[in-house]
């Protein structure tokens, strides 16, 4: 059975839709709304898109408001929050305000390309806070787990995803942890059928839904092969398939961008971390590897 990263708990199983519990205040709903969004009906999807639109003015509006500017019923406006796990309204308004309040607007720039490149990279660092506010630390643990504890483990992804599996699997084999990438998308689905109850299959895919990252899933899962995912979204085809999801808060509230780009950082980010992690539990037999790929390095350092 799949075991996904709510904000609000480990557990769920993916067809159950987001959980009504309240999410902790450390989560900002922008970044709630990004990793459920697309599990929401069509009328919740229109209410968080209203209010993401201009959240200074839906802090400022009740629920009717919300409805009226929306189209839908003032039902579907408090059954929307209900579903991003709050009981209503005014608890939504909240933590929008207290959302609001953190996101101070970044240092102005000049119109220049450094200065953009400034204040795009000022704006990121504002939320990368929050790249883990959805994460559960037992599923972490089953997670980094798996990764020490198996014989063979092979990292996949497709598309925007391909180079983080890529560098995760670098990453992973230079701390002492041999962990395989194969960058054909056919060739992912013959390595995953071929690995063993004893081995692990890693995915990363920020959509969730890349079909080819959906192929190998069920490679893996056909074979009896643990199948641990990380991913944008809380529910998506992956994450079905998935023994454990990893879910990744978004570093831009949108759908779009969290497709596009932006997710990308906060996936390579949490990555690395997680080699880091397992580095660690491997203890000696990490820092012996670790001191040969220095060796290995400084070989290839010219003069």
């Amino acid at each position: 059975m799949s075991t996904t990263l709510g904000a609000a708990g480990p557990g769920r199983g993916p067809e159950q839709g987001p959980t009504e519990a309240e999410p902790g205040p450390d989560v900002w709903p922008s970044v709630r709304i990004a990793t459920v969004r697309n599990a929401l009906q069509p009328t919740e999807r229109r209410v968080v898109d209203l209010v993401l639109e201009d959240v200074a003015a839906a802090i400022e509006a009740t629920a009717q408001d919300i409805a009226d500017r929306a189209g839908v019923a003032r039902s579907s406006v408090i059954r929307t929050c209900q579903r991003l796990g709050y009981r209503g309204y005014p608890q939504l308004r909240v933590a929008l305000a207290r959302e609001l309040a953190v996101n101070a607007e970044p240092s102005a720039h000049p119109d220049t390309a450094l200065g953009r490149v400034r204040t795009h990279v000022e704006s990121l660092a504002a939320t990368l806070q929050q790249i883990t506010s959805v994460l559960d630390d037992e599923r972490v643990e089953q997670a980094v787990a798996l990764c020490v504890g198996a014989g063979r483990v092979v990292a996949t992804g497709n598309g925007l995803s391909s180079p983080l599996a890529a560098d995760l699997a670098l990453r992973m084999t230079a701390v002492g942890r041999p962990t395989e990438f194969v960058a054909d998308p056919i060739g992912q689905q013959i390595a995953a059928a071929q690995l063993t109850p004893a081995d692990l299959c890693l995915v990363v895919s920020g959509s969730g839904a890349n079909e080819s990252s959906l192929k190998v899933a069920r490679a893996g899962r056909a074979a009896g092969v643990p199948v641990v995912v990380l991913t944008s979204f809380v529910e998506s085809p992956l994450t079905a398939l998935a023994d454990v999801a990893l879910v990744v808060g978004p570093a831009a509230g949108s759908f779009r961008a969290e497709l596009e780009h932006t997710s990308r950082v906060p996936h390579a980010i949490v990555l690395e971390a997680l080699v880091e992690v397992v580095a660690d539990r491997l203890g000696e037999r990490s820092r012996q590897v670790r001191s040969r790929v220095l060796d290995v390095l400084s070989n290839n350092l010219s003069d």
